[in-house]
């Protein structure tokens, strides 16, 4: 389908963005697959001028509630032109499948090339629509040669591996005759049926005749390799590109794809012919998992296999990281594996790191870009300082600029099972003949992994350095802090120090309780925090103690304005508690060598001692 959309959308100088799970629907991970399914909730459909649905593999669940989904906020969001490929659906403009001529081939090869008169079809289930026009095309086609089908070799199946056998073992079991040929609507159904069947002892194709439809890499793989024909979606999807070019277009020209479906044919073992071991071969190369390669050969980058993605080590690589900086610069270094690209980019939910959120459904108003990789002098980078918010509504910044060439955005789920982190999206031209495929999908899944191993290893290492309670650093972090002040200080600059110990804490946990007592640390913890200057600690000492440590420009006259402002901001924070009581706290400051943080501590402490006896006094 892609192949038929890329072809017309090049001709004519359209963009194409794809949007997909890169599971398939029914995937027995059911937690993983809600994660990958969340990416069809992105979609602004304002950002486009028309739409393709797959509506086959969008229905690929049975139960229909993706396409469901899907389709209700197209007609509730969407106002261009819409088409269905293959499978109509509501009130959709479809476009049908271009199949006929090639499953009537599909009898001839049989009955004109092999003589066979004796003839089973398998289809898909009952009652659907693909299955049953398959059958039917069939069917006829046979009889325009004189033959019939009989009713016991009229058999529904489920297009996949389960009905093939099923089939092989009532072939063996004499409860339906053996023909002469099977005829499989498609290759899983066939595989399945040859694999039982040669159980069993039948010898193909000696003994039977089986051809296949879709053209599947495993039908090139199989130990009997299937002939097989593949499916005419491409000339499908590209005719849904010239209807859409007419209703956005009326007078540009059109410039008709026409599919040669003599090279839809490729011949296997299963039914005599010559087998096509070009194809084979090629097939099983590309499926090969080689461990040691020619690591110089100059097209690595842009060829990259599933053997080459798992001898990178990459997923070891990522999992290693042990900060969201370096899983991020780790993630940015290891792109190359995924190339051909003119652009990636990662974006993550703004609070992503926080493990404790979760998102199931949808993505919320801003997302944050964290990463971009270029191939063509556009935005990198990969540094927090550069990440930045953007509308999600967006989608992706600059993809919706002119371009001088035609280009895809494949958009695809950044996500830990059910839970979503964000979204990747990589971006090709259109004339880039490599299609999202196996590297990409388990790269991605190595990104999701690294992420979501990160996030925790965060968690734990802010609970050493920050207090659980107030968000404060702790001593932990405050003495790992203070190096680094200190590393980047200059030689005039002096220390700061603060000391802030809560007044009557013993008073208010025996009188109110001690979640009231742990409601005013909280309160003091936020009124040392705002009076906090930016390039300042503050920390939890211990109990209801606080410390500000700053290292810069300071002087003597530093100390009231710090101890104005505290108690001004003190005072606010206790009226407007509405408690019965009053919250205070004193504060004591010192201003010393930078070189001198335990004497200073110690000078500020006894200045905070000094002002709560005042305070003690003032209050009697």
């Amino acid at each position: 389908m892609l192949d038929g959309i890329f072809t017309q959308c090049r001709k004519y100088g359209y963009n194409v963005t794809v949007v997909s799970s890169l599971t398939h629907l029914q995937n027995f991970a059911k937690t993983f697959s809600t994660g990958e399914q969340n990416i069809y909730n992105l979609i602004d459909y304002s950002c486009f001028d028309a739409v393709i649905l797959d509506t086959i593999a969008l229905t690929e669940d049975y139960s229909g509630a993706v396409m469901r989904k899907i389709s209700n906020r197209i007609q509730k969001d969407c106002h261009v032109p819409v088409v269905a490929l293959i499978v109509p659906y509501r009130n959709f403009h479809c476009i049908g499948n271009c199949n006929e001529p090639i499953l009537r081939e599909m009898c001839r090869h049989v009955i004109e090339v092999h003589n066979k008169k004796d003839i089973c079809i398998l289809t898909g289930h009952k009652g659907h629509s693909e299955a049953e026009s398959r059958l039917a095309v069939f069917l006829d086609e046979i009889q325009k040669h004189g033959l019939s089908v009989s009713d016991e070799h009229i058999i529904y199946g489920d297009f996949w591996y389960d009905s093939g056998i099923k089939l092989g073992e009532d072939l063996l079991d004499g409860t339906v005759s053996m023909p002469e040929a099977i005829i499989c609507a498609s290759d899983h159904m066939a595989l399945g049926l040859i694999e039982k069947l040669t159980l069993g002892g039948v010898k193909i194709p000696e003994d039977l005749i089986v051809i296949g439809y879709e053209g599947t890499d495993e039908a090139a793989l199989s130990k009997i390799t299937l002939t097989t024909y593949e499916s005419n979606e491409k000339q499908s999807a590209a005719d849904a590109v010239d209807y859409i070019r007419k209703q956005l277009e009326p007078d540009a020209e059109i410039d008709p794809f026409i599919n040669d479906i003599n090279n839809n044919l490729h011949c296997g073992m299963s039914c005599g012919c010559e087998p096509d071991t070009e194809r084979s071969t090629n097939k099983f190369h590309d499926a090969l998992y080689i461990t040691i390669r020619n690591y110089s050969s100059a097209d690595f980058t842009e060829n990259v296999d599933i053997g080459q993605l798992m001898e990178s080590y990459v997923f070891e690589k990522l999992t290693s990281s042990g900060t969201p900086k370096r899983c991020i610069d780790n993630i940015y270094e290891n792109t190359n594996l995924i190339e051909p690209f003119t652009n990636f980019y990662l974006c993550l939910l703004d609070n992503w790191l926080d493990i404790d959120s979760e998102l199931i459904t949808g993505y919320p108003e801003k997302m944050r870009l964290v990463l971009a990789s270029s191939n063509n002098g556009e935005m990198s980078f990969h540094d927090d300082s550069q990440s930045f918010l953007f509308d999600t509504s967006k989608m992706i910044p600059r993809m919706h600029e002119d371009c001088d060439v035609p280009y895809v955005f494949y958009f695809s789920a950044i996500h830990f099972n059910e839970k979503t982190l964000g979204y990747a999206v990589l971006q090709r031209e259109l004339d880039c003949e490599r299609y999202v495929n196996l590297v990409y999908r388990n790269w991605l899944r190595f990104v999701n992994n690294s992420l979501e191993m990160v996030r925790t290893k965060y968690k734990y290492m802010i609970s050493a350095v920050r207090d659980q309670m107030t968000g404060l650093l702790n001593r932990r972090g405050m003495y790992e802090k203070l190096d680094i002040l200190m590393n980047a200080s200059k030689s005039a600059d002096r220390l700061f120090v603060a000391v802030v110990d809560m007044d009557k804490l013993k008073y208010v946990n025996d009188t109110y309780g001690h979640s009231e007592g742990d409601y005013c640390i909280t309160a003091v913890a936020s009124a040392a925090q705002k009076v906090t200057m930016t390039d300042e600690l503050c920390v939890r000492a211990g109990g209801d103690e606080f410390f500000i440590i700053g290292v810069g420009d300071y002087d003597e006259s530093d100390i009231n304005k710090r101890i104005k402002k505290f108690t001004s901001t003190m005072q606010n924070l206790s009226d407007s508690s509405g408690k019965e009581y009053v919250i205070t706290a004193s504060i004591g400051c010192a201003v010393g060598s930078k070189d001198s943080f335990d004497e200073t501590l110690s000078a500020a402490d006894k200045a905070m001692y000094i002002n709560k006896q005042k305070r003690k006094k003032e209050n009697k």
